[in-house]
This record gives structure tokens, C-alpha cells and sequence, in this order.
């Protein structure tokens, strides 16, 4: 990967490229962005630091890996514009449901492929990374790539059957905490703290809560044991909390989204190993 060129500049590929930026593995002299609204693209590319495109085909041109950030609904029209322009090159998709195989139904075997599911979190440095196992690149070039996606939050390899339920866990999943955090900040709030102090605490216990367990490993249960004195105020809160649902809510959220996708509730996306 000499030159990387973003196809699409939204948010996800703005959190993108300051970390790519960010972590030194490549230049802002080596980095290509093209959007239809160039105003706005020349604001970002002066502020971040890339190299802006005035349409798909210099983008194409100019850069040898490509990442699709665009709309899903534009990627066809994109591919059939850039054609052979993208032969050749690897070509790097981090919109939702543009997987492997469905851009080997419309591209050259020499296009090298590899589907990345990223999450809004990669704006702070703290996404996941899941990466499609099917994929055409070559293996150092994989490497270097999912170095780069590193630099914005941890990677995590994801059998293809297993794509659709890792990115609604993971891509949905920020929207949910942000209603749980929400919900406290309400209840501070009804209690008399400040709006913005308790936005402060709840975030930064949802955060230490996180990073506690990805740091140690344990079981959830068991650090939620940990707060939990006998006959005290907090294992009340997870009694009433049990009582309202809450588990039972946050499993049914994965359902509603999987049943939208096709996946009738509780069914593996694929048989399970015997």
C-alpha cells in the first residue's frame, strides 16, 4: 500500500483517515479522498490534512488501495463508472452489506478485495475493526491493512456467516449504550445534578466499567458480583433492573435488527459445528 484513496468522506471515513494520519503508518501526501460535495471535501482535506479529488476517476488514478466509504445504495453506480480503473488495485469496502462475494459479482479477479465492518467508536480511537475472513488480498498486504485499521480500534477476524450479527452487535450496539447512558443521565439529572456533570459521570462510568473488563478478561457477572454487597443499594438496582426486562430488552434489540436482516429470532446464521 503506497497511496490510499477514500471514496466517500463521512464521518466513518473522517474517523478513518485522522487515525490512519494519526498513527504515522502513512503520509497525508499519500492519502486521496473524493466526495460529490467539493466544497465541504476541500474544508476537510485543509483540515485533516489529505488530498482532495475532484471526481472518482483521479481518485482511481491516483491511489493503488481504495477504500469504498460511501453510501451502499452508490456503490454500483460507482463500480460501473470506475471500471477498469480498478483493476489491479485492492479495493478495501466498509459499507454495510457489500461483502466478498457480492463484490466478486461485479468486479475483475484482479481486483483484491476485503469487506471491514467499523464502528462510530473509531471516531475516539475506540472502534472494532471486524474483518471479513473471505477476502483476495495478498497476505502482507492484509497485514498492513489491518495494522492500519488498528490505529482506530482493535480488529477482530469475522467468518463471513458471522458478518451480519458481528456488526449489529458492534455497529448497532454504540446507539444503545448511548440510550443507556441517556436513561442514567436522566435519573441524575431528576435527582439534581447538573446536565452536562452527569453526562460526565455516566460516560466515564460506562467507560471504566469497559475498560475494566477488556483489561481483566472477567466474566461480566463476575464484576458485576463485585459491586453487589449483600442487602446494599446496588444489587436493588440490578433486582429492578431483572424485573423490567433488561436483559431480555438488550437480546430482543439483536433480534429486531437480525429479523429485519432475514434471521428468524435464535437461529445461527449458519448450522453450528458438530
Amino acid at each position: 500500500m503506497k497511496k490510499l484513496g477514500f471514496i466517500g468522506m463521512g464521518n466513518m471515513a473522517q474517523a478513518l483517515v485522522r487515525g490512519f494520519l494519526a498513527s504515522g503508518q502513512i503520509a497525508a501526501a499519500d492519502v486521496y479522498a473524493y466526495a460529490p460535495h467539493q466544497e465541504k471535501l476541500r474544508e476537510n482535506a485543509a483540515q485533516i490534512g489529505f488530498q482532495p479529488c475532484a471526481d472518482p476517476e483521479e481518485l482511481a488514478d491516483a491511489a493503488d488501495t481504495l477504500i469504498m466509504a460511501c453510501k451502499p445504495y452508490q456503490i454500483e453506480d460507482v463500480l460501473r463508472r470506475l471500471g477498469a480503473r480498478l483493476n489491479g488495485k485492492a479495493l478495501i469496502s466498509v459499507a454495510a452489506g457489500w461483502g466478498y462475494a457480492r463484490y466478486r459479482e461485479h468486479l475483475d479477479d484482479s481486483v483484491r478485495v476485503q469487506f471491514v465492518m467499523p464502528n462510530t467508536p473509531a471516531m475516539a480511537g475506540e472502534g472494532v475493526m471486524l474483518f471479513e475472513t473471505s477476502h483476495s488480498l495478498l497476505p502482507a498486504e492484509r497485514e498492513e491493512i489491518m495494522q492500519l485499521f488498528g490505529s482506530v480500534g482493535i480488529v477482530e477476524e469475522m467468518p463471513d456467516h458471522l458478518m451480519e450479527i458481528g456488526s449489529a452487535v458492534t455497529g448497532c450496539g454504540p446507539a444503545f449504550v448511548d440510550l443507556m447512558m441517556e436513561a442514567y443521565a436522566d435519573a441524575a439529572v431528576k435527582y439534581g445534578i447538573p446536565r452536562q456533570t452527569a453526562y460526565r459521570l455516566v460516560s466515564q462510568t460506562v467507560l471504566g466499567a469497559a475498560k475494566l473488563q477488556a483489561q481483566t478478561g472477567e466474566h461480566p457477572g463476575i464484576l458485576k458480583d463485585n459491586v453487589c454487597s449483600p442487602g446494599g443499594s446496588t444489587i436493588r438496582g440490578v433486582a429492578q433492573l431483572e424485573k423490567c426486562g433488561f436483559r431480555d430488552a438488550c437480546i430482543s434489540s439483536i433480534d429486531a435488527i437480525m429479523s429485519w436482516k432475514g434471521a428468524a429470532p435464535g437461529t445461527p446464521a449458519s448450522p453450528s459445528p458438530t
